[in-house]
């Protein structure tokens, strides 16, 4: 396909409306702007939004806040759940087993007084422990 070829579709695009060109031509005179008033001034630029002095929409919905798409690891006490530190292997697929935590969770994060000492058994980077 070449790109000689290519036309707009009949009846899509019209000719631009050229303003103040004689009585005749519709829009003569005052270009559309009607008499006086700050709108038919030359330079007249509205603000986005501008209500005529009413209190714009955007200031009189309330703020709805921020959602972060960064998904945060699901906490788990390791002092709540004695069986995590009898585990040999720490991972996901075990603790939604052992009925800890439920099978979408994507992250986990262990946390409570011994959380560090099962660094060692974690099988699995979505696991993570508290502290440095």
């Amino acid at each position: 396909m070449s790109l000689e070829n290519l036309k707009p579709a009949a009846g899509s695009t019209q000719n631009k409306k050229r303003l103040g060109r004689g009585q005749g031509s519709g829009t003569g005179k005052t270009a559309g702007k009607g008499h006086k008033g700050q709108k038919a001034r030359k330079g007249y630029n509205e603000k986005r939004g501008f209500e005529g002095g009413q209190q714009p929409l955007q200031r009189r919905l309330p703020k709805i806040g921020f959602t972060s798409k960064v998904e945060k690891p699901e906490a788990v006490n390791v002092v709540k759940y004695a069986q995590i530190k009898e585990m040999k292997e720490i991972t996901i697929a075990a603790l939604v087993e052992a009925n800890i935590i439920k099978g979408n969770v994507a992250k986990v994060k262990l946390i409570g007084m011994g959380a560090k000492e099962l660094a060692g058994n974690i099988k699995d980077e979505n696991i993570t422990t508290s502290g440095k």
